[in-house]
């Protein structure tokens, strides 16, 4: 078992790692909208939803992985009413590779995030 952690990606807001691997697959912790740089969350759905897919990408390459290896994902939202919003910035994350995905609507996220998006990605 490896923890993966990257600067480049937003740090834990709790007593948890940003990724591990395991068996040839990585975990990654949910990431939200938040910018590293400034640790504040995206300003609306949009910013947050592109936000916490390039967290994600970071995390991945922190663990020499992309997008491509993504074979599961799970998806909250703080309302379904932005699944459409959502489902079009995601679908321009997974062009070629569509992992298997879940998604669901929540009564609160972290910092009050509108998304939050974990992956399960294979080496």
């Amino acid at each position: 078992m490896e923890i993966i952690h990257t600067d480049k990606a937003p740090a834990a807001i709790g007593p948890y790692s940003q990724a591990i691997e395991a068996n040839g697959f990585v975990y990654t912790s949910g990431q939200l909208g938040i910018i590293p740089d400034t640790g504040n969350l995206a300003h609306n759905m949009a910013a947050q939803t592109v936000q916490a897919l390039e967290n994600v990408k970071a995390v991945l390459m922190a663990a020499g992985l992309g997008l491509e290896n993504v074979v599961k994902t799970t998806c909250y939202l703080k309302s379904m009413d932005d699944f459409a919003l959502f489902n079009d910035i995601y679908g321009q994350y997974f062009v070629s590779s569509k992992p298997a995905r879940s998604c669901f609507q929540v009564a609160k996220l972290p910092k009050d995030g509108l998304v939050e998006i974990e992956v399960v990605a294979a080496r």
